[in-house]
């Protein structure tokens, strides 16, 4: 069976874990080693037997702890060429050995683990997010993104788990302290998706299958939990979704996991 946990999640630092049987995957590493190792013990979980990390851009918030973890228990990192290359400078000297292209829209197997890479739409070099698949089992990791395109709802429909951005409340963004020029930015296409537009994203790729979804990547500054749940709720009871018995939504956090849950 596939597991997985949100390991942390937020404008702070971001980490995804998940697992079958045979192998054990990281996606990005936006915290010290340190915490992550931390992060690990939470979940009754160790870095050093983690298969590979994989990486969805160069942003610092995925990227943070990436060289530190990788060198000192010797772990692949799989990145597309133009996310490699934004990297240099960043993470440190990775041995070359430890270094792997993972192609946008391409599918690798991690034995019974198939993962498949995507685009989206961020102010990066060419930030992708990732399906996997195992035993018939879908789950969907997708954040910063300024929108979901037609595409993307493509890829991604019909989970069973979706990992989802909810980044901002749009008036509170328009009402806070940032500077005007990085308000625009988050506002764009290629910044982060909203409260409100999730939800609409969410409601063209839910399936019958679909059992959970969590809502990631929160702004500690613009959002707060409950009320990203609240618009996401309401917004998808009015289009006829029943929220606790279709599926449940979850919470994530920036410093604290979420439990290791079976897809």
């Amino acid at each position: 069976m596939m597991q997985f946990s949100v390991l942390a999640s937020g404008s702070t630092g971001n980490a995804f874990y998940v697992e079958t049987t045979k192998h054990r995957l990281l996606v990005d590493v936006g915290l010290s080693g340190k915490q992550i190792e931390q992060l690990f013990q939470q979940i009754g979980r160790h870095v050093k037997d983690v298969t590979a990390i994989l990486v969805t851009h160069e942003h610092s918030d995925h990227i943070k702890g990436l060289g530190v973890l990788a060198r000192k228990y010797q772990l692949p990192i799989y990145a597309n060429e133009k996310t490699w290359k934004a990297m240099e400078g960043l993470i440190g000297e990775i041995p070359t050995e430890q270094k792997f292209v993972f192609p946008i829209g391409a599918v690798r197997s991690f034995g019974d683990l198939d993962v498949e890479s995507f685009g989206v739409s961020h102010d990066a070099a060419e930030p992708m997010f990732y399906v996997f698949h195992h035993e018939g089992k879908k789950l969907v990791l997708i954040t910063d993104t300024g929108y979901v395109s037609d595409r993307m709802k493509g890829i991604i429909k019909c989970a069973d788990v979706f990992v989802f951005e909810s980044n901002h409340d749009v008036e509170m963004l328009r009402m806070g302290s940032y500077p005007w020029h990085i308000k625009r930015r988050i506002l764009s296409d290629v910044g982060h998706v909203s409260n409100e537009d999730a939800a609409l994203a969410l409601a063209d790729v839910i399936g019958d299958q679909t059992k959970r979804i969590y809502l990631a990547h929160l702004s500690q500054d613009n959002n707060m939990k409950e009320l990203a749940r609240m618009t996401v709720e309401q917004m998808l009871a009015s289009k006829g979704f029943v929220i606790g018995e279709q599926f449940h939504l979850y919470d994530t956090d920036p410093k604290i996991p979420t439990k290791l849950a079976y897809v």
